[in-house]
């Protein structure tokens, strides 16, 4: 099972790139998201977190290994959460993730079906299904995804989940206590401890 690879970025298209590790040269899938991450990094060095997963028909004996990429654990685990939904599966599930990963978490999590519809290939009944099936499995993926673009900001990630424990635990849904540690951690401040960001939280929000 190859779950991560480093190479080359040699070629970036729509939905494919090619990776040059040593004298190989890997075709890896990605979606959209994927790609605009990566839209700088060509002839560069980059690390991909992958899937392996056969393409084909079985019955007819054409099985074709893939590999699809992603630049994060959390959005490789996220990207499998959202092919388990009956009637997703790898396809579809690649030509849908057209938005950031923390954008479709919290469109799940708030059951903004409208806004689920609108990616590719998800009606409003696909729409309806994923809320039903990953509404409550899927708020640490808008918390852990934030908390990577924002890796600058010296924050621990152990620091940033026991705050949103404390957040839960002090009677904030789960939505609003995303958004006040997104305000947190985006104000590029370091945090020593959980005891110093929840006091900044709380400062922050009553000026």
């Amino acid at each position: 099972m190859i779950t991560k690879v480093t190479g080359q970025l040699i070629a970036l298209g729509e939905d494919v790139l090619t990776l040059r590790v040593g004298a190989f040269e890997y075709q890896v899938l990605i979606p959209e998201f994927t790609r605009r991450q990566l839209q700088g990094e060509l002839n560069r060095e980059v690390s991909l977190h992958t899937i392996e997963y056969l393409e084909g028909n079985p019955m007819q004996g054409r099985m074709t290994p893939r590999l699809i990429g992603f630049t994060s654990e959390a959005e490789r685990e996220f990207f499998e959460l959202f092919c388990s939904v009956d009637g997703v599966g790898v396809k579809k599930a690649l030509r849908a993730m057209v938005r950031p990963v923390k954008e479709v978490a919290t469109a799940i999590e708030e059951q903004e079906s409208k806004a689920l519809s609108a990616l590719p290939g998800i009606g409003p009944a696909m729409a309806e299904r994923i809320i039903a099936k990953l509404r409550r499995k899927v708020p640490k993926f808008a918390l852990l995804v934030a908390r990577q673009e924002v890796a600058e900001a010296m924050v621990q990630p152990d620091v940033v989940s026991a705050a949103f424990e404390i957040l839960r635990g002090l009677g904030h849904t789960e939505a609003d206590a995303r958004r006040l540690l997104d305000a947190a951690v985006s104000a590029k401040k370091k945090y020593k401890d959980v005891q110093e960001m929840i006091q900044a939280i709380y400062q922050q929000t009553q000026k």
